[in-house]
């Protein structure tokens, strides 16, 4: 007990928005160090799921009205990890507008210290070669803008909580960060089942940016531990090999036929993007259980 006490660095209770996948593997970790997880899902089904897995949790939907939101049990955690899904694919384009209205009930509240959202490596999209957190974003991207407005609403609540204290930035116990999580693999998501269903795979000369869901928690508990004062970090391991080249791995991996790549299918003289894990390695005090994961693949079923 006492060494979980000493680990968590002052870290009491966190509230996961969202906790689906990822954000139940990270629930069970901090329950493990004893430190207090409410959970939400955004219907009561999902909801009541997680509270038979022994994980807290409480029905939250948005968009909602604000005043409703603001005293949501979910405000009163220290710190809030928003794992919330932007829903693309299914048509929706109010991403952004949810983070808003989260940041806003945490700018009400007097319990939360510390903010992360997990976004997107996706941000990156319509850029080529090496990818930094500082990289100027292609804004005519499909979703990038989205993604963008999302991650500057989280980095305001650090704007509103220097501009309401008249503590230094240094001293000031408010923090927004933006984790942008590259691909997420891991138990239940083997990149070899992607195969199954036979289709002809693309862009078999792009970079695959990776991360295993056990550094994505690793990374989001060293941030909320950590006494950065905010900013953008990239998460991403450093298996920087071709899609080609992974894909025949985790083909190979699960026994299956090697996959089929449209070779016919290659951007037009761009260089692959690669998305860089340096600053989040430098600022960070976390090494990698997974961070090749072509030997992970190996060992993965």
């Amino acid at each position: 007990m006492t060494d979980n006490v000493l680990k968590n660095n002052g870290l009491s209770s966190v509230g996961i928005i969202g906790c689906g996948w990822l954000g139940s593997s990270l629930a069970y970790h901090f329950k493990a160090r004893r430190v207090a997880v409410l959970a939400t899902r955004s219907n009561a089904e999902n909801t009541e799921q997680l509270n038979n897995q022994g994980i807290h949790a409480k029905v939250l939907s948005l968009p909602a009205e604000q005043a409703l939101l603001n005293s949501h049990a979910i405000f009163k955690q220290q710190c809030l990890v928003v794992a919330i899904t932007p829903q693309f694919r299914q048509g929706r384009v109010d991403y952004a507008d949810k983070i808003q209205q989260l940041v806003e009930s945490a700018k009400a509240s007097n319990c939360v210290e510390k903010i992360i959202l997990l976004s997107s490596s996706a941000v990156y999209n319509g850029l080529s070669g090496k990818v930094a957190e500082d990289s100027m974003l292609d804004m005519s991207a499909d979703k990038v803008s989205l993604l963008n407005q999302a991650e500057q609403a989280v980095l305001g609540f650090n704007s509103h909580a220097q501009e309401a204290s008249s503590l230094p930035d240094d001293l000031n116990n408010k923090k927004a960060y933006v984790l942008r999580l590259s691909g997420l693999v891991g138990p239940k998501r083997h990149p070899g089942k992607f195969l199954l269903n036979g289709r002809m795979l693309k862009s078999p000369q792009a970079i695959v940016n990776l991360i295993h869901q056990q550094d994505a928690v690793g990374l989001i508990d060293a941030l909320l531990q950590s006494e950065l004062c905010g900013g953008i970090f990239n998460g991403v391991s450093s298996t920087h090999i071709t899609k080609k080249q992974y894909y025949q791995a985790a083909a190979k991996s699960l026994q299956l036929p090697r996959p089929i790549f449209d070779d016919n299918d290659i951007s037009g003289g761009n260089a692959p993007k690669i998305v860089s894990g340096k600053k989040t390695q430098s600022a960070l005090a976390y090494s990698f259980v997974y961070d090749d994961l072509l030997t992970w693949l190996e060992q993965a079923d």
